[in-house]
């Protein structure tokens, strides 16, 4: 290798580990603000005369494991029955059609407006079947659950007067979690979703910097829905593009920490995959089509600046995989082929990247602090967290660069086992282009393996062999628990053959 060539991988090299660690920078900022801003609570700006009308939709496709549940426990909402509608949107090919149909015709003798909404026409998956609807809604506001969350009694009455402020469109309540303890896989996922929710959402809404709607467990004021577009159905992300296309238009979000509805994680590693390969795609394809407008709008700046990392944070995925392909070379020139490389310049790189990484450390502390949860567990499972968050970087780095690319793709959902552990027959997406990735994965668990042997052989590269041993623990989790899932749900595959592939939350 000439030393142009030499000098030319550095470089690469350098300028990936520095945007690894100006996201990792951009962690301390959101912690920041979040402590400056964590006394700051929202208050309804009045109180209604009148409740207003409300209509919840469950939007659902195959959810026999808990299609009855949300129905039920959505029946259970404390809101007066004469301004309160229940609608059902069942986009489902299998046996949830019945169960939700029974569910719905039940609690309709009972006295409940409630409403059993079903397409042929599957167009736009689960942003269609909720634009479909509003024209059934009686609602001045929609609340939206999907069919994994077990909505408390007491959501709308605590969150409902928020909206006596006319330009607020949105109050988005806190994701709880129903298996949190169940796995290492649930309670990695538990600990990075009260980062996003205690800390991400709550420093960006108190600041007055822009938010997202999570897509469920939160209401929108109808009228603002229209107002911004209505639902799209060309991002996989349809509740991040109606976000901010309603914010650019002057609406306001409140987010209610202590207000919470309860969910079920994804407990096998396939369908966990299956939620961050359409988030990050759909993120990616929001990036595309709303950020030049924001960067272009009279926004002011600390949103302007917020709205780039928060959209384009998913490249993290694309810079990580970029940075562990480079390693072992980066390894062997520093310490092979230029001899006299500095070992000042290993500990400054070296330095940089953790500094980074604690970034993550001190963002998820904060969250498990902030919800009054054991802080321990963050030092035990931070290992973990980095392992799973480097393996899911092959399949969230090929969403990336399909969104770039502009392939379109089905709405996968995620598939819900209603705490079973297991999948129903025919619930578990099917993607033939990702049947080889458990195989790359665990090819990348390998070469860093031996990136980590290389690196104590040659000890001035010895610092870096316990992070290249999460990565490689990370591959290797990924890549074989993949393996397990596609096994345990082949014979089920076998029982049932889908009209069309999965559309809907």
């Amino acid at each position: 290798m000439t030393e142009v060539l030499q000098t030319a991988f550095m470089s690469l090299y350098t300028f990936v580990l520095v945007m690894v660690s100006v996201y990792g920078l951009h962690r301390y900022a959101i912690v920041y603000l979040f402590l400056r801003n964590r006394h700051k609570m929202h208050k309804p700006a009045g109180q209604f005369d009148q409740l207003p009308r409300v209509t919840v939709q469950l939007p659902m496709y195959n959810e026999e494991a808990v299609a009855r549940r949300i129905i039920e426990e959505t029946a259970k909402i404390d809101y007066p029955r004469d301004r309160f509608q229940i609608q059902v949107l069942d986009d489902s090919t299998d046996d949830t059609c019945r169960i939700a149909l029974d569910t719905v015709a039940r609690l309709k003798s009972e006295g409940f407006d409630i409403q059993y909404l079903h397409r042929d026409d599957r167009t736009g998956y689960k942003a269609g079947a909720l634009d479909a609807a509003m024209e059934h809604a009686t609602g001045e506001f929609i609340t939206i659950f999907d069919a994994d969350f077990v909505p408390r009694s007491d959501v709308l009455q605590r969150s409902i007067q928020y909206f006596s402020d006319p330009d607020v469109c949105v109050v988005q309540t806190r994701w709880e979690h129903l298996n949190s303890e169940d796995s290492w896989l649930t309670k990695a996922q538990a600990i990075f979703l009260d980062g996003h929710f205690a800390i991400e959402h709550v420093a960006r809404n108190r600041t007055e910097r822009f938010m997202s709607f999570n897509g469920t467990a939160g209401t929108w004021r109808k009228s603002a829905i229209a107002a911004a577009g209505g639902w799209h159905h060309d991002t996989l992300t349809e509740d991040l593009d109606l976000s901010y296309r309603a914010q650019l238009k002057g609406w306001k979000f409140i987010f209610l920490p202590n207000v919470t509805a309860p969910a079920e994680l994804p407990p096998e590693m396939n369908a966990f995959k299956a939620q961050q390969f359409r988030w990050t795609k759909g993120g990616t394809q929001c990036t595309l089509k709303l950020l030049p407008k924001i960067l272009l709008s009279k926004a002011p700046l600390k949103v302007k600046i917020e709205s780039f990392f928060h959209l384009t944070g998913f490249c993290l995925h694309l810079y990580m995989l970029a940075l562990v392909i480079m390693l072992f070379p980066a390894i062997y020139l520093r310490t092979v082929v230029i001899q006299d490389s500095s070992i000042w310049r290993s500990i400054i790189d070296m330095g940089v990247f953790v500094l980074a990484t604690m970034s993550a450390f001190v963002f998820y502390l904060a969250s498990q602090l902030q919800l009054s949860r054991d802080w321990r567990t963050v030092f035990k499972f931070m290992p973990m967290l980095m392992a799973l968050g480097v393996g899911i970087c092959i399949s969230n780095s090929k969403a990336i660069i399909e969104a770039i690319a502009g392939k379109q793709s089905e709405f996968v959902r995620t598939p819900k086992y209603g705490r079973a552990g297991r999948p129903a027959a025919g619930s578990t997406p099917k993607r033939k282009s990702r049947k080889l990735l458990p195989y790359i994965e665990f090819a990348f668990g390998v070469y860093m393996t031996v990136c980590a042997i290389f690196s104590v052989i040659f000890i001035r590269a010895a610092m870096t062999a316990p992070f290249l041993l999460i990565f490689a623990f990370g591959f290797f989790y990924v890549s074989v628990l993949s393996f397990q899932a596609e096994r345990a749900v082949r014979p089920a595959q076998k029982q049932i053959v889908p009209a069309e592939e999965p559309a809907g939350e």
